[in-house]
């Protein structure tokens, strides 16, 4: 392995001796690159010169461009013809190097993502009549300086072992070359993008070897999950199963479709893609590729040879390769968990004997901790047996039936040491002795590594399992939620419970640094207890836009409100009734709790409504607060001095379209400091505008700011997900947020007008809430909704369908936007 650092010029190439294949047509490179667009490899028989241009060569090459067209799309080109040409597949990103690797073997060319070969694959392609003699090496780019570091040429051998070990089957033996300790980057792996595919033609606990065309490639598979999805033949003894008959493409796509739910290959191979499905009996793949021989011969249009056609499983998820979207039988997986066929692991719980006898390809698929204990050379990696301590076995029962099945089912166990319920949301709690917590995935991200981590599927949401046995916090843990509705509830769990004691402050500090929306968008406030309410209204980082909100909190939690409402709706339900029986044994709560309301904060004219108001008939210690602040202000000892909670939010309220009372003209003037500039062209910068389309003269940021309406400046389409998506986005900065309660745009004069879009916000840039959707609107006349009670930092207007431009019909063309709101 070589490492290099390089920067490329526009239509040059670099070339070395040593990076070649060590076998002619067979290698792969893995590399990183830094680029705004347009990374670009060739692979030659000879080495080329420094002004080589793949453009004018006449000699055999492959050339294979990551980003063209502008970062839009992914070329492959033979001999200087393009064959392949696909968007949004493997695009470069231009704020950061990003890992990459390219094999060929015998014309087939795979192309993927991330730091190992043969993980994160995200095309290929096969060429029918192959240059089996391409060698050298070259790295080049188009219009833009593209940096390379870490360029590595592997050997077929390493290429085919996505996890760094060394593994031995029989007479079948993998060298290592990489470092172990790299094998698996289990501490940042994202959990959207774990699943069965992690595992296709992996080395790690596969327990059946395939010897594959007339080449013998060996192909590591795993029992059960080939058991579950057809009919092969393995059986419980076997271990090597020769099929020579099969070429290793066809089968590759056949075992990609199983272990990621699709697969692609040529036109002219799906008659005996179709063949071999029948041959192992994959049902759904025979299906969909006799749908696609029929839809071919009944459109001749469609046919072109050498084309790829994709066949996609139809699932809950398209292309996600959890149990759910893959065509994978969940009963017969739980057959094979039943009858204990194909296990290679016996769980055993202490002080109860044998549990279960299980798969360990199904516990690491929904848990990367499991696949990390039975990888990294821990005992569990050569023992069958596990032996686990402190879990109750209804537990763990409850549990495995969920990794085999994918489902979380609608019951409720009570066995003196575990509790199952479910509120809203589908957010269930299991505690006592052992504290299991489940929590949808979108709606809490955990940001340190925890013990015992599991990922489930359930009632349409992934869900992430924590299992805390004798929990040990080795520092203080933040809990940050993206989806606010399920905090309330799990506070009022884990109040009760001594261990969890720093997900409680977590919980509080969160809700009291929202205050406005979680006693305003829902109740679920009033089943808190009044300790931890205290300590809510009390927390240093209590941030509220006016007292009044807590007054009406305080009198919604008195009367155990099952709806919304504020302080007048009780002021008029007490006239007839006594505050015994409107807040009953919470009476004396209300009493506690009035005194940390500020009332010398709130307005006068709203002070003497309250003295006025039937409340403060009724309720003494209500009248005498509001009576002393109405002293304090008319004595002008209103005074913040000895304030100790936050209410520093601005309010910037709309007037009207083109006005200075906007957040983007406020940062202009330096927060009030100085006269307005331009924000975007001032030192230091407040704020930072983006759009999804790189800079030009028709691209510029800081036109949206200048206030002088400047025609034709537009964000153009980029590609996420496999879907245009055109965007202008505003960074407020590390140092403020905005509750937006109103946003005004303007039309930059084209005739692209938008039809369909949304207002989103965010804390990190990368998930994002929507505070307004715009469908069919040909006018804006409706405020921001219940969301414009979350503070962001981070603001988007973002299309959502074409324009009225039938030319670009993704431009999203506007020239003004601002931001109105409490700005902090």
């Amino acid at each position: 392995m070589s490492a290099m650092f390089l920067t490329v010029p526009p239509f040059e190439c670099a070339w070395r001796e040593d990076l070649k294949f060590r076998e002619a047509g067979r290698g792969c490179v893995a590399f990183e690159a830094f680029a705004c667009n347009d990374v670009t490899l060739v692979f030659r028989e000879n080495v080329g010169s420094q002004g080589y241009h793949y453009k004018r060569d006449s000699s055999p090459h492959y050339t294979i461009i990551l980003g063209s067209h502008r970062n839009r799309r992914l070329r492959i080109e033979v001999n200087g013809k393009t064959v392949v040409d696909v968007a949004g597949v493997g695009l470069c990103c231009s704020s950061s190097f990003q890992s990459y690797w390219i094999s060929i073997y015998d014309g087939l060319i795979s192309i993927g993502n991330g730091k190992y070969p043969f993980q994160d694959v995200v095309f290929q392609w096969l060429d029918s009549c192959p240059n089996c003699n391409v060698q050298y090496i070259g790295l080049s780019s188009w219009d833009k300086h593209v940096k390379y570091r870490n360029v590595n040429v592997l050997s077929l051998t390493n290429t085919h072992m996505p996890l760094s070990k060394h593994v031995v089957f029989g007479d079948y033996q993998v060298e290592d070359e990489l470092d172990a300790a790299d094998s698996f980057n289990y501490k940042h792996m994202d959990y959207d993008k774990w699943g069965l595919k992690n595992f296709l033609e992996s080395w790690d606990l596969s327990d059946v070897l395939f010897i594959v065309g007339e080449e013998q490639k060996p192909v590591p598979s795993h029992k059960a999950i080939l058991a579950a999805s057809g009919n092969f033949p393995v059986c419980s003894s076997s271990f090597v199963i020769n099929i020579p008959t099969v070429p290793y493409p066809l089968f590759h796509a056949l075992l990609h479709y199983i272990y990621v739910g699709w697969t692609q290959i040529p036109q002219e191979q799906l008659g005996s893609l179709r063949a071999l499905s029948i041959q192992f009996e994959v049902m759904p793949l025979v299906k969909q590729c006799e749908e696609t021989i029929e839809r071919l011969k009944l459109d001749k249009k469609l046919l072109d040879t050498g084309k790829n056609v994709e066949l996609t499983y139809p699932s809950i998820r398209p292309h996600c390769s959890t149990l759910p979207s893959l065509p994978i039988s969940i009963h017969q997986l739980k057959q094979l968990k039943l009858t204990g066929q194909f296990s290679d692991v016996s769980i055993y719980i202490e002080s109860y004997g044998l549990i279960a006898q299980a798969h360990k390809i199904v516990l690491s698929l929904w848990s990367i901790p499991f696949a990390r204990m039975f990888t990294n050379g821990m005992s569990e990696s050569v023992s069958s047996e596990v032996t686990l301590r402190d879990v109750p076995p209804e537990a763990f029962r409850a549990m495995l039936d969920c990794l085999y099945d994918g489902q979380l089912h609608d019951k409720v166990i009570d066995s003196g040491s575990l509790v199952i319920f479910t509120q809203r949301k589908s957010v269930l709690i299991w505690k006592l002795e052992s504290f299991i917590l489940w929590v949808p995935l979108e709606l809490t991200v955990w940001r340190r590594e925890l013990r015992d981590e599991v990922l489930l599927l359930g009632e349409g949401h992934t869900t992430k399992f924590f299992c805390y046995t004798q929990i040990e916090w080795r520092k203080q843990t933040n809990l940050a939620t993206n989806n606010t509705d399920s905090v309330c509830p799990l506070l009022q769990v884990v109040s009760s419970i001594p261990s969890c004691r720093l997900i409680k402050e977590s919980l509080q500090r969160r809700i009291s640094m929202n205050f406005d929306y979680y006693t305003s968008a829902s109740t679920d406030f009033v089943l808190l207890d009044e300790a931890t309410l205290i300590n809510i209204i009390k927390h240093p980082d209590l941030t509220v836009t006016s007292e009044e909100k807590v007054l009406n909190a305080i009198l919604m939690f008195g009367m155990n409100s099952k709806e919304l409402f504020g302080w007048e709706v009780v002021d008029a339900l007490i006239v007839n009734s006594r505050p015994e029986l409107l807040f009953g044994e919470r009476l004396q709560l209300v009493h506690d709790l009035l005194p940390f309301v500020r009332f010398p904060l709130l307005q006068y004219s709203l002070l003497e409504k309250l003295q006025n108001s039937n409340i403060g008939q009724h309720i003494p210690v209500f009248q005498n607060l509001v009576s002393e602040a109405i002293n304090f202000v008319k004595c002008g000892l209103a005074g913040l001095e000895n304030e100790e909670k936050r209410s520093s939010y601005k309010e910037l309220q709309y007037i009207c379209d083109g006005d200075d009372h906007g957040v983007l003209y406020f940062a202009g003037t330096s927060y009030g400091e100085h006269p307005w500039v331009n924000p975007l062209l001032a030192e230091p910068r407040k704020i930072t505008i983006t759009a999804s389309s790189p800079h030009s003269r028709y691209t510029d940021p800081k036109v949206l700011v200048s206030r002088t309406y400047q025609g034709t400046c537009f964000a153009g389409p980029r590609l996420e997900n496999g879907q245009n998506c055109t965007w202008w986005m505003v960074d407020l900065g590390q140092d403020h947020q905005l509750m937006c309660n109103y946003y005004t745009l303007r039309q930059d004069g084209s005739k692209a007008f938008p039809r369909c879009w949304n207002i989103q916000g965010s804390q990190e840039g990368k998930s994002w809430t929507n505070l307004r959707v715009h469908e069919n609107d040909r006018s804006i006349c409706k405020p921001v909704g219940p969301n414009a009670l979350l503070p962001f930092r981070y603001f988007r207007v973002v299309l959502t369908g074409p324009t009225t431009d039938a030319t670009n019909p993704w431009n999203f063309c506007i020239c003004y936007l601002e931001l109105y709101g409490y700005f902090l």
